[in-house]
């Protein structure tokens, strides 16, 4: 496993705000020190363990998985006929709050998250507009109306 995977996984780990003994808890099959000689580069894990720990850490599988293969080849860049797009290589950086609220998302129904894009659309506001979306009906008896 290249570094440039456990830099990753570390990253990942500390951004969750998980110690090694907290995040080895949440993947089946590693302990603490897996996980401590993965960041070191001592280790080389599986696919199915890197996709459990960026689960774990909120990051996206696919830059644990890319930066685990990039390290078992060849640096060398292959020919490209055409112009190749903007890279998209960057992660994006999320806050615990962030997570949290993509978490909530992907766990709510259709009518939820449909009422919640509105929200932060800014195309419902105020409390009979975010309660209404959110609570449907239920909203009026907390504001008093009927």
């Amino acid at each position: 496993m290249a570094n440039k995977v456990g830099a990753l996984i570390k990253e990942a780990r500390t951004g969750a705000k998980l110690t090694q003994e907290q995040l080895a808890k949440k993947i089946s099959g590693l302990t603490a020190s897996d996980i401590s000689k993965a960041e070191r580069g001592e280790l080389e894990l599986s696919q199915a363990q890197l996709k459990a720990i960026a689960k774990a850490t909120g990051v996206t599988q696919a830059s644990l998985l890319n930066a685990a293969k990039e390290g078992s080849k060849p640096a060398a860049k292959k020919p490209s006929a055409k112009k190749p797009a903007a890279k998209k290589t960057e992660e994006l950086k999320l806050t615990a709050a962030e997570k949290k609220l993509v978490e909530l998302y992907r766990a709510a129904d259709k009518t939820t998250r449909d009422a919640a894009v509105k929200v932060l659309k800014g195309e419902k506001t105020g409390v009979d507009g975010i309660l209404g979306s959110i609570l449907g009906g239920a909203a009026d008896l907390l504001t008093g109306k009927k």
